[in-house]
């Protein structure tokens, strides 16, 4: 089961639910990885539902285990790409094109929801017409809040910025602005007293 319960946090941590069809005419969903599964569980709930749907794929490391099931779905269209900067354009000028009604759907990874979040809220999609569930992998997408640098799949506290190099404490404290946890310097009272890294929820 790719499904994880993320402990009781901050009041700007994201709290991720279970994906539910819903009427409208149109219907997009944007998963990566393990993310297939909630789409493929949401079709058997509502069958019809794919006949109107848009769905963007990032397989990522799962290859073409879930590739070939979400073709089977029958959805009016199916875009797989490489990354989610890949499919971000298609993503953008789908949201673009959109008509009032659309319902949208994100699953997988903190950082592929959080970005999709952005651009569809970005687009002028409200907030009650977005719903995410969490699948797969715990890996954070993080912002270090001394160069700003952006460090993605980040699984162990403390990690290296990937940009400067220091390292940084994992918070819970999340941006929707920058769709990226704040990773602040654990070391800056006391420089070179950094602390084993461990897996995050380990």
């Amino acid at each position: 089961m790719s499904k994880f319960n993320f402990p009781e946090s901050i009041m700007s941590r994201p709290v991720y639910g279970t994906l539910e069809p819903r009427s409208g005419k149109a219907h997009l969903m944007v998963a990566d990885a393990q993310g297939a599964e909630a789409i493929i569980g949401l079709s058997k709930a509502d069958s019809g539902l794919l006949s109107k749907t848009h769905i963007i794929y990032i397989p990522k490391g799962t290859g073409d285990t879930y590739t070939g099931k979400l073709e089977k779905l029958g959805a009016a269209q199916l875009y797989v790409g490489p990354s989610y900067e890949a499919a971000k354009t298609r993503l953008q000028r789908t949201l673009a094109g959109a008509h009032m009604g659309l319902q949208v759907y994100l699953s997988g990874t903190e950082g592929l929801m959080g970005q999709a979040m952005l651009e569809a809220t970005n687009a002028g999609i409200p907030h009650t017409a977005i719903q995410t569930e969490h699948r797969g992998s715990v890996a954070r997408r993080m912002q270090c809040v001394h160069c700003k640098g952006i460090t993605e799949d980040v699984m162990t506290d403390p990690f290296v910025c990937s940009h400067c190099g220091l390292s940084l404490f994992v918070r819970d404290h999340y941006s929707r602005r920058l769709a990226a946890f704040q990773g602040v310097c654990i070391d800056a009272e006391d420089p070179g007293n950094v602390p084993a890294s461990v897996e995050l929820y380990k």
